[in-house]
């Protein structure tokens, strides 16, 4: 899968980068939300990861300009510290494919992104 990573917390961000390409995925790294949507519009994307909580566009901002531009082709995982109800089910309501709250297992996102994978 081409994978975009949108996190503002580098050592996640590098951590995460690590465990998709040993897991054998092609993966592009954004350090905000700005960075993530020029990456959006320039790489042909299978899903992308995201941080709620980032510089100049939130997660929540990434799922609605994707489901605009993409529909439903390209799948979303969010990730949050923020586990409050109602964010998550605002991602959901926006078009969030998964979401993920924070900490988590890379063994946890590895075999959501597979089953994701599986579904397509």
């Amino acid at each position: 899968m081409r994978i975009l990573i949108a996190e503002d917390d580098q050592l996640m961000l590098k951590t995460l980068e690590f465990r998709l390409k040993k897991d054998g995925h092609e993966v592009f790294l954004s350090k905000d939300g700005q960075e993530a949507m020029e990456m959006i519009n320039s790489q042909e994307l299978d899903l992308v990861i995201s941080d709620i909580m980032m510089p100049y566009s939130s997660g929540l901002e990434l799922i609605g300009f994707i489901k605009q531009k993409f529909n439903n082709n390209v799948k979303t995982i969010i990730l949050s510290g923020m586990g409050q109800e109602n964010v998550i089910l605002e991602a959901f309501r926006l078009g969030a494919t998964d979401f993920i709250t924070k900490p988590f297992s890379p063994n946890e996102l590895s075999m959501r992104i597979n089953r994701l994978a599986l579904s397509n």
